[in-house]
């Protein structure tokens, strides 16, 4: 089931400090990714599906607000 970074995070109980020190980065680190400023490389992937117990295939790094979306105005023609 897809989950966003700060989702898995949420769930496993950690604050963005607490995770930050587990995947061995910073708060800000942590933020960055959840916002989709900046993204973990492979190693830190490999930590965050230990720590968050989440499958990279199931991780979601885009934010929201980039997501993309559907007019609701917009009819299907063929």
């Amino acid at each position: 089931m897809p989950i966003t970074l700060k989702a898995a995070r949420v769930n496993k109980g950690l604050t963005q400090e607490a995770a930050g020190k587990l995947l061995g980065v910073s708060l800000y680190t942590i933020s960055n990714w959840e916002r989709g400023e900046t993204f973990p490389d492979a190693v830190q992937i490999l930590k965050i599906q230990d720590v968050y117990g989440v499958r990279y295939d199931d991780l979601i790094f885009l934010p929201e607000s980039n997501a993309l979306s559907v007019n609701s105005d917009t009819t299907y023609q063929e």
